[in-house]
């Protein structure tokens, strides 16, 4: 589709995410403005690119946004305190960021221009279900603050679409696979990151179902949503995620990918011991599709092969214990340095 919007202006572009969203966003036409705490860097960004803006802020500073906002027209707002783990790190720290922040957010960028805004939020508002296919309208049952808070900013969103100010949220599953700016604290990249560099996967119980979604099929809903008409997209919600399946699923494919893809290792051992993560639940993506004509076209499998090829090709230095692929490691670092 063709370009609607001039210039995007991505919270968290300097995340796992949005490290890969953003080149290609520049690739595309787009100009844009990397707004990031900068927790993890920025190297890996294409700084070269004169179309590329960088500015180090928080998304709580408004007075900030309000000031480098202006000339852009788009707005993706990936940042947050991700993982359930965060929250218990600094409960305080995470509700200013994943709540209170978001509607001053919204406001802020509408005031500065902005026509699109697209929210990320995610697949894990649902919580636990046995429902076989969980769509767009199903209750949310959030078992964390970091569900509960995605959710609670939707409406947020909502509340102030108006004829000029289109918004719209969706709902990815587990992103896994390579981005230049890696994470191995997702689940398909935990299960393979083991099995490369210690070749052993420990399953923590097993029997949850968890959606999965390719890091790059997320930056490509991401492009749908900046190029899609206003009247398709106002006010809507997406579920983004393509293999539904058992962690215990996901660590066997892992199991068979790695053995094949690093046959002088052997056969990659699995190791199963109980858990306390309850978080089921099995979601449907066809309503992206029969809106938006929109289906992932890469597997969980194709996420490992990735990162088994970044793996031999030496992208990643010490990735069992260097904090700058983990989170929660990262932000405990940053509160006692």
């Amino acid at each position: 589709m063709a370009r609607l919007y001039n210039h995007a202006f991505v919270t968290g572009g300097a995340g796992y995410c949005g490290s890969l969203l953003v080149p290609q966003l520049l690739d595309e036409g787009y100009k844009v403005t990397v707004y990031d705490t900068m927790f993890f860097g920025d190297d890996f960004l294409p700084k070269s690119n004169p179309n590329l803006r960088i500015v180090k802020g928080d998304i709580r500073d408004t007075a900030h946004i309000a000031e480098v906002v202006k000339g852009c027209d788009a707005f993706v707002s990936l940042a947050c305190i991700s993982n359930d783990a965060s929250f218990e790190l600094d409960e305080k720290l995470s509700t200013s960021v994943n709540l209170d922040a978001f509607e001053p957010m919204v406001v802020t960028a509408k005031r500065g221009g902005i026509k699109r805004f697209i929210y990320a939020s995610s697949s894990s508002v649902y919580g636990v279900s046995d429902k076989p296919d969980v769509t767009e309208d199903h209750p949310l049952v959030p078992l964390t603050l970091y569900n509960k808070y995605k959710g609670m900013c939707e409406p947020l969103l909502r509340k102030h679409t108006d004829d000029s100010f289109v918004g719209v949220t969706f709902r990815p599953a587990t992103v896994c696979g390579y981005a230049p700016r890696q994470r191995f604290d997702l689940s398909v990249n935990i299960l393979t990151n083991h099995a490369v560099n210690a070749n052993k996967i420990t399953v923590f119980g097993g029997e949850q179902q968890r959606p999965n979604l390719h890091v790059q099929d997320y930056c490509d809903a991401v492009k749908l949503f900046l190029t899609a008409p206003a009247e398709k997209i106002q006010n809507e919600i997406f579920n983004v995620g393509t293999q539904n399946l058992t962690i215990m699923q996901i660590a066997k494919l892992v199991q068979e990918v790695v053995s094949h893809e690093f046959p002088e290792k052997g056969k990659v051992e699995i190791v199963t011991t109980p858990s306390d993560d309850l978080r089921s639940y099995h979601i449907n993506s066809d309503k992206i599709k029969r809106v938006l004509g929109f289906v992932p076209k890469r597997s969980v499998e194709d996420a490992v092969r990735d990162l088994c090829a970044a793996f031999r090709e030496g992208r990643f230095t010490d990735s069992m214990t260097d904090d700058r692929y983990f989170n929660v490691r990262r932000l405990k670092r940053q509160k006692t340095a």
